[in-house]
């Protein structure tokens, strides 16, 4: 059996060297070291006392049977005619063979150590498949991906993976993240490329608004490129145990009673990153929960029918300027207002390590995104001009929830979840929080990788602490969007 997928779990004989007969072990309970053990859910094994050559008695014919010698292991031998006493049975086949798979529980390294005999293992299938762990996949490894994997990868009863499409993500994004942030999630400040400590609301008729007043003289906001922040974050996780694996989700197989049936796995249809290779290579991979951080276009959502949400089209150029330019932005970034840049979001110009991202966005003319991307430029005029664009991103933002953020053992996060603040336009944050709070709550449900945790019970904890400490905020600032967005007349009011 030391080639099978079961490790051997180092027993410990609470009793000490004093074995006892098979007979006299039938006249008495264990003693009170031992009762304490079993207790607590040790399984104890006691062996017939078998010659140490003799194979274990079998009805299967000479070819088949075991040739595993016990006799050289006097504790063994204990444990094995403890298990059997406990049970008041005699050494039979069956029996016996259920003794012995009860001894493939631990690991091989202490069972070997235990025998002290030097044993050659064969080679591990998995470390699934040997700990019997439950698997954990998180699609996406944005900031709501990369900080949920940190939690679930700390809980070494729980196997995580990662799946990330592209490891070098940079999605189109202002990049503006809350100092709070920065603190709570231990972002170093080399992931920061400008602190902002000065911002302007310019309105339709270009009159500027200093909005940033209100931060103190050690208050900034954290200006950064994804691809520098999301790395971060998930260097971060694989460093606790998560493994990555650099694919595309192509679908995912979801069973019928999946609900209700805990033994229900999930299939993953994904294509692994081949260099060289357009399409990848095909591959699957069956696991007990799913996290989908996989953005607006989630293709977990899909997977467990959460519904559709509207959305925005976000899009921005990152244009290189001059230093003598830059030196203008160095604490400074600025947000457009009007009908031109938008006619129900803002236009911004945010400044990153060597250039600034010029972007805007819209909900209800998506079509004309590019008309209202050449007005922002032309709105910030000369302080960009002469620049060159280096990179053009554009990508969905959800407006509102899904309908549906949790189906059976399948939750979602971040933007995959609908979590962006209308107003603001803020999702970085919201995103690595509620990735965070889902794999804290999920994590403890599992109870050290004893159980998987229910819909009921990931409604219950994640989804209602969430909506509990956000939903109001999420409500505000739909509010104010709502009016002070819908046309140029309120928004000019904003001065």
């Amino acid at each position: 059996f030391f080639g099978g997928p079961y490790r051997p779990l180092l027993l410990e004989n609470p009793g000490g060297a004093r074995g006892l007969s098979q007979e006299s072990r039938s006249e008495q309970e264990g003693t009170p070291a031992e009762e304490e053990v079993l207790q607590r859910g040790a399984t104890f094994l006691y062996a017939p006392t078998w010659p140490a050559e003799d194979p274990l008695p079998s009805t299967e014919g000479p070819s088949q049977r075991s040739t595993i010698p016990f006799g050289f292991v006097p504790s063994i031998k204990q444990h094995l005619c403890l298990f059997l006493h406990r049970r008041r049975q005699q050494p039979t086949t069956a029996n016996m063979k259920l003794a012995i798979a009860s001894l493939c529980v631990g690991s091989t390294t202490a069972f070997s150590s235990f025998m002290g005999q030097n044993v050659a293992h064969a080679p591990a299938t998995s470390s699934s498949a040997l700990s019997m762990k439950y698997k954990v996949a998180v699609v996406g490894g944005g900031p709501s991906g990369a900080c949920a994997a940190e939690i679930f990868a700390q809980e070494k009863n729980i196997d995580t993976v990662l799946f990330e499409r592209k490891m070098d993500n940079a999605k189109p994004c202002g990049g503006a993240i809350p100092l709070c942030m920065i603190g709570e999630f231990d972002i170093p400040e080399t992931t920061v490329d400008r602190k902002v400590r000065r911002m302007k609301l310019i309105s339709p008729t270009n009159i500027e608004v200093d909005i940033g007043d209100t931060l103190q003289p050690n208050e900034y906001i954290g200006m950064c490129r994804r691809e520098i922040m999301d790395k971060f974050l998930r260097d971060r996780a694989i460093s606790y145990g998560a493994e990555p694996i650099n694919a595309l989700v192509t679908a995912i197989d979801v069973p019928a009673d999946h609900v209700e049936n805990p033994d229900a796995k999930y299939n993953i249809k994904y294509s692994e990153f081949v260099e060289g290779s357009r399409t990848g290579t095909a591959k699957e991979m069956m696991v007990d929960l799913i996290v989908g951080a996989d953005g607006a276009n989630s293709r977990v959502a899909k997977a467990m029918d959460a519904g559709e949400y509207n959305f925005a089209i976000a899009f921005q150029e990152r244009i290189k300027i001059s230093d003598e330019k830059l030196k203008f932005y160095e604490e400074m970034a600025e947000m457009y207002v009007g009908d031109d840049v938008s006619p129900d979001f803002y236009g911004w110009v945010f400044p990153k390590y060597d250039h600034v991202g010029v972007g805007t966005g819209t909900v209800v003319n998506r079509p004309a995104i590019k008309q209202y991307q050449k007005a922002i430029r032309d709105r910030a005029g000369d302080k960009i001009a002469g620049g060159k664009i280096i990179k053009v991103e554009a990508h969905p933002i959800p407006e509102h929830y899904r309908p549906r953020r949790v189906q059976g053992r399948m939750a979602l996060v971040g933007d995959a979840a609908g979590y962006v603040t209308k107003c603001s336009g803020e999702g970085i944050y919201f995103a690595a929080k509620s990735g965070r709070m889902a794999a804290e709550a999920i994590v403890k449900l599992m109870d050290g990788g004893r159980r998987l945790p229910t819909q009921a019970d990931i409604e219950r904890t994640y989804i209602a602490d969430y909506d509990k400490l956000y939903g109001p905020t999420y409500t505000v600032l739909d509010i104010l969007q709502k009016v002070f967005y819908s046309n140029n007349g309120a928004r000019e009011a904003l001065r």
